[in-house]
């Protein structure tokens, strides 16, 4: 009975620890993006904390309950407890790859080309936001082909909307890290890497060079300014008046500065 007792409690303190993850982990996503790896998570989660809590339990009532056993015995072949924890295992990892792969192959996650995400953008009826990204030492350069607008430094992309990304750099490897839209990818010189998300809340985010690049890399910084729809169509219409001329005369200027002592 005291076994069972114990073993009842460490269930439902799993089962607390469980619930208690939710409110800590739960937040509202900038991008479908990182709803979805905060989902697998969660999920992963779920199961971490009560393996971890029934290990740890077994593990303080083993220590207590033999502390003054000073001769102990060599543990008993028990072929049902070793078969029941390898099938449990298999079941572990089961869950654990199925999960891991539904989010690993969402267009939304892992982008695998120039045609990445248009399935399902299509299904959404929603038109894709194609921007090039440039990764050129100490800047970030962002050209919207359709447009005819190019800005340096802040990327502004639509709320609602989904977006690829077409990431490169002209010199060596960089990396394009937007941690609180869940996005990174490295940025390869003469190679395209591709990134599909859709923003989900206007705000501001911080860009990263997530790569070590050189003497000015702790300077290769960058704005992502998501806006409503309106205020895109507003920033890309005084853009193509004039304003991509200054930002590339702009980028020219933070280089020099980034590269003088």
């Amino acid at each position: 009975m005291k076994g069972k007792r114990v073993a009842l409690l460490t269930l439902f303190a799993a089962a607390l620890a469980a619930v208690a993850i939710e409110p800590a982990a739960a937040q509202s996503a900038d991008s479908t993006t990182e709803r979805l790896i905060w989902d697998l998570n969660n999920q992963l989660m779920y199961i971490a904390v009560p393996i971890t809590v029934l290990v740890e339990a077994i593990l303080f009532y083993t220590v207590w309950k033999f502390r003054k056993n000073e001769s102990p015995l060599p543990t008993k072949e028990n072929r049902r407890l070793e078969i029941t924890w390898t099938v449990a295992t298999a079941i572990i990892l089961l869950f654990v790859g199925v999960a891991s792969y539904q989010v690993l192959a969402e267009p939304y996650v892992t982008a695998t080309g120039a045609d990445a995400g248009v399935d399902t953008v299509t299904e959404d009826e929603e038109e894709i936001v194609d921007v090039q990204v440039t990764a050129v030492k100490y800047n970030w350069q962002f050209e919207y082909p359709e447009q005819d607008v190019t800005s340096a430094n802040t990327l502004v992309l639509p709320a609602n909307r989904p977006v690829r990304l077409n990431i490169t750099s002209t010199d060596w490897l960089h990396a394009f890290h937007v941690p609180s839209m869940g996005l990174k990818s490295d940025a390869f010189p003469g190679q395209s890497n591709y990134i599909l998300t859709k923003p989900t809340q206007t705000g501001e985010h911080q860009l990263y060079c997530a790569e070590y690049c050189g003497v000015g890399h702790s300077q290769m910084l960058g704005t992502v300014e998501v806006r409503s729809q309106s205020e895109y169509q507003s920033w890309l219409d005084e853009q193509s008046d004039d304003g991509g001329a200054d930002a590339e005369a702009g980028a020219d200027g933070n280089e020099t500065s980034a590269l003088s002592p």
